[in-house]
């Protein structure tokens, strides 16, 4: 029970980012990464009963809409030393249909699935910040 606190809490300092801030992720503790905002970021969207892939540029505190999604970039990070390595972006997603938040928080590029949307038809991803 202790080891699904800790590895929660280690999960929690990923998604937690300040900006500017050192960035500590799970299997990480002793080196901090230190990230910069980006000015946008790209996203990728897949449409599970097409199986339509389609890219998705979006710039901060932009709406896109995806099918029936609605996508707002609140912010995009890379790490300093290397932009290139990962991306992490924080978006908010609204199903239009159901008028219902399907996702909020932090989407990190190098592991979709440590916090991704769980929709029935779409997928989204972030794939890398843009300046």
């Amino acid at each position: 029970l202790l080891m699904i606190f800790a590895g929660a809490a280690a999960a929690q300092s990923v998604l937690d980012l300040a900006p500017e801030q050192p960035l500590l992720p799970p299997q990480q503790t002793e080196q901090q990464i230190v990230t910069t905002q980006a000015a946008g970021a790209v996203l990728r969207g897949l449409d599970k009963v097409s199986g339509i892939l389609t890219d998705l540029e979006i710039w901060r505190g932009e709406t896109v809409q995806f099918g029936r999604l609605e996508i707002t970039l609140s912010d995009c990070r890379f790490p300093s030393e290397d932009p290139a390595s990962d991306a992490f972006a924080h978006v908010d997603i609204v199903d239009t249909l159901s008028q219902s938040l399907a996702f909020s928080g932090w989407m990190i590029a190098s592991s979709p699935a440590l916090n991704a949307l769980d929709h029935a038809r779409y997928d989204v991803w972030v794939m890398r910040c843009t300046s």
